[in-house]
């Protein structure tokens, strides 16, 4: 991490290890600015008060190691930022005039976004600012957790059915109140088929009856002009002779040539043609005589074609689609039976769907009882589980708490219900349910005998909060998903050998987590994996050199500046090397 312009901090660079990394110095070096900047890189409030005076812009970067396939690494690449195999770079700026930009991956994010990564990212308990286990949800959480795969299976459970019972009274819901719009639309569906079966049209009928009643409207004429036709074919009556009718006139001409085709092959084909053509006009001229002969005019079946025709418009109009009502003539580009036929289909279908939803509100109706008996008895167990594991809870914090020079405190875990008129009956008791149970879980301390439990926060002084947040994290040791956690002075108030089992607990939070401490105890700093201390210039100025990791040598030093105010002292050396045997003993 590297925090430019932020308090006495004028440029530094932290480099944090796996395992326990201590940051000490002395009082107004900076040391809390270093999670003052975590803060920062996590989406906290920007406060333009904390920009050093004379610069512009204070910033932190930070590049965080990620999983690829993790939620972070996943929720990052939403937000549009690039991953360096399993890097991540986190960048925030604040101006003195309050303005705050966020980088996350290379690309502007909001700060929120930052924030959101916080969560499974780092945990901050600070002296100011404790942001972790502030909210009920996260308390809960941090009980469930605790209380391991028993509670998860009911968990699972309960959420199992919550889930499908939602599901479930939201269709029920939704087909109870539009129960009077199905039946309207079954009436009109019923009569709508009711009409089709009445009228009984056939397939491609329009088309048919269209043809019959153009055939019966012009009768007259079509077999005056068949007529006409018949006598230009072959004469006026049948054997007449006057030669002025086509067939005579090819018969003409067929016996002159014949006289003479046999004196050349090409005419003699041509008079083949000519007979060929007489026959088929012969013929022609005889189906127009049986044409003009059957062609009867008949008021009474046009009459009947026509209103038929008029019945299908009719449906077509009401039931068929737009362009299936056209009454244009010579349209049948859209057979209106056809049209009124697939409309009855899709209509029938759409009945039974109908008729059906009144059966499928009786499915639903039982499946919803089955499923609040199920949740119920699940909320049941639930909250057994956790009344159970908030009791033992409590007590393995209570005991951490007497370690940690805090042997007059304890924590309460007080697992609670909100009634509901509306809720679910659990136990004869109508209570306010959600996804995650029916209970509300809140971390109460009673920070002495005969105090009364307050919330977490309003229930210590900062550093009794911190050493409180410890023993819970402790508590919750390999149970928590953030594996960074950060600790401003946990230490303050504490001495001797507290200060030792706070720096034991430390350690022993480093196996699952990396953990980060702002302290003054050199029995804390002694259990470090890495050691940090931040020193300023002459100047009072924190530059890119005032952060040093110290090798063995520098930490005797250190430890021994903090046991007795310098360095030179032997029995402080000697005490300091005491101290990191008695660590690494203990570790």
């Amino acid at each position: 991490m590297r925090i430019r312009g932020l308090g006495v901090i004028e440029d530094a660079v932290l480099e944090l290890a796996p395992g326990l990394t201590v940051v000490s110095g002395e009082t107004g070096a900076g040391k809390t600015m270093v999670v003052t900047g975590l803060g920062l890189l996590f989406g906290g409030r920007a406060d333009p008060g904390a920009v050093r005076p004379g610069v512009d812009t204070a910033s932190v970067e930070g590049r965080l190691r990620v999983d690829p396939d993790g939620p972070v690494a996943q929720r990052a690449l939403e937000a549009g930022a690039e991953l360096d195999e399993d890097v991540l770079l986190v960048a925030r700026t604040v101006s003195g005039s309050g303005r705050s930009r966020a980088h996350l991956g290379g690309r502007a994010v909001p700060a929120g976004t930052l924030a959101e990564l916080a969560d499974a990212c780092v945990a901050v308990h600070g002296q100011s600012d404790q942001t972790r286990l502030r909210q009920p949800a996260r308390q809960r959480e941090a009980l469930d957790r605790y209380a391991g795969a028993p509670l998860a299976a009911e968990l699972a459970d309960y959420q199992a059915a919550y889930d499908e019972l939602r599901s479930v009274s939201t269709e029920l819901a939704a087909l109870t109140a539009a129960a009077r719009e199905r039946a309207q639309e079954a009436d009109l569906l019923r009569f709508g088929l009711g009409e089709i079966e009445a009228a009984d049209p056939q397939a491609g009928e329009t088309t048919v009856l269209q043809v019959e009643e153009e055939r019966l409207g012009n009768a007259d004429g079509l077999r005056a002009a068949a007529w006409l036709a018949h006598t230009a074919l072959l004469g006026a009556g049948e054997g007449a002779t006057d030669g002025t009718d086509a067939v005579g006139q090819v018969a003409r001409g067929r016996t002159a040539l014949e006289q003479v085709g046999a004196h050349d092959p090409v005419l003699e084909e041509l008079v083949g043609r000519l007979r060929e053509l007489g026959y088929l006009l012969a013929d022609v001229g005889a189906d127009l005589a049986s044409y003009a002969a059957g062609v009867d005019t008949d008021p009474a079946r046009l009459a009947v074609v026509q209103d038929r025709r008029a019945e299908l418009t009719r449906l077509a109009r009401k039931y068929a689609d737009d362009d299936a009502g056209s009454t244009e003539a010579g349209d049948v580009a859209v057979d209106q039976a056809s049209a009124v036929l697939a409309w009855g289909q899709r209509a029938a279908a759409r009945l039974a769907t109908l008729d059906g939803a009144d059966d499928r509100i009786g499915v639903l109706a039982a499946r919803r009882a089955e499923l609040t008996d199920r949740l119920t008895r699940a909320a049941a167990a639930l909250s057994g589980a956790r009344s159970d594991a908030a009791g033992r809870f409590a007590a393995q914090v209570g005991a951490e708490l007497v370690e940690l020079a805090m042997p007059h405190a304890s924590l309460e875990v007080a697992v609670t219900q909100t009634p509901d008129d509306d809720g679910l009956d659990v136990a004869g008791r109508r209570l306010a349910y959600h996804r995650h149970g029916v209970d509300d879980v809140e971390l109460l301390l009673v920070p002495h005998a005969g105090a009364p439990a307050r919330p977490l926060q309003r229930g210590a002084s900062g550093g009794e909060l911190s050493r409180v947040m410890l023993a819970i994290e402790v508590t919750l040791a390999g149970t928590d998903p953030v594996p960074t956690l950060v600790f401003d002075e946990v230490d303050a108030g504490v001495g001797g050998r507290a200060a030792v089992e706070v720096g034991r607990r430390l350690a022993a939070l480093a196996r699952t987590a990396q953990v980060v401490v702002v302290t003054h105890l050199p029995q804390v700093a002694a259990f470090a994996d890495q050691h940090l201390v931040v020193r300023k210039a002459d100047d009072g100025v924190v530059t890119r050199s005032g952060v040093v990791a110290l090798d063995e040598a520098g930490r005797l030093r250190e430890l021994s500046r903090m046991l007795a105010g310098q360095e030179e002292s032997a029995t402080a050396e000697a005490h300091a090397r005491e101290l990191l045997e008695t660590a690494r003993a203990a570790r």
